[in-house]
């Protein structure tokens, strides 16, 4: 597979994994967790189809513009769902440029690891952190980084950010706005639920989040 169907991209930013990362939410997601922030992700056939070529240019181009980039994350939606062609991405991300790769994912790492699906193993093997666990409404607790519910899970599975292990309680969550030219605003990050549904009450564009 040559493409990746994708929801949204944030070519910079800092809420969505250590350091300044390049963000892709993916497009299409079989788990659909109830008290989900991110619902318009799910649809399997939405968003917009980029080829793997066209994204990594534009990573590639990023960088260029802003050396201080730190890796890509991949969430969405759910990224396994797409597994073969982010792996592909994933490979050369982390050859060609030197960045690093998070990886969230509402499946158990448990499940991830015994899934016979070849292209699910090459992107749990191109992945340096997973975040994983689905939401759970009931759990909601944003009290560590980039996670919604208490279930929720770090799996350090290279060394790059294994010295984070011990800090993670000082990590603190952190939303950002965009302002866009057509006068909508959009926020990704991890916030309380009431803040963004305010913003989404007064009409400010759609939410995106992490969980």
């Amino acid at each position: 597979m040559d493409f990746v169907r994708v929801s949204r991209i944030v070519e910079q930013t800092k809420v969505e994994g250590p350091g300044l990362r390049y963000v892709i939410w993916v497009q299409g997601c079989p788990i659909r967790c109830e008290g989900c922030f991110n619902p318009h992700t799910w649809d399997m056939d939405g968003g917009k189809i980029y080829a793997l070529e066209d994204l990594f240019q534009d990573i590639r181009s990023t960088l260029e513009r802003a050396p201080e980039l730190e890796g890509v994350t991949f969430l969405g939606g759910e990224p396994f769902s797409q597994a073969e062609a982010l792996s592909r991405l994933a490979g050369r991300i982390r050859r060609e440029l030197d960045l690093s790769v998070v990886t969230f994912s509402g499946y158990p790492y448990e499940h991830i690891k015994k899934a016979e699906d070849a292209g699910w193993q090459r992107l749990l093997g191109e992945t340096d952190l997973l975040i994983d666990g689905p939401y759970i409404k009931s759990q909601h607790d944003l009290s560590r980084p980039w996670v919604g519910s208490r279930n929720q899970q770090y799996r350090f599975l290279t060394e790059r950010y294994k010295h984070l292990e011990k800090q993670l309680p000082k990590i603190p969550n952190k939303l950002e706005i965009r302002l866009h030219p057509d006068g909508t605003i959009t926020a990704n990050g991890m916030a309380q639920t009431a803040d963004i549904e305010l913003l989404l009450r007064l009409g400010y564009g759609r939410k995106e989040a992490n969980a």
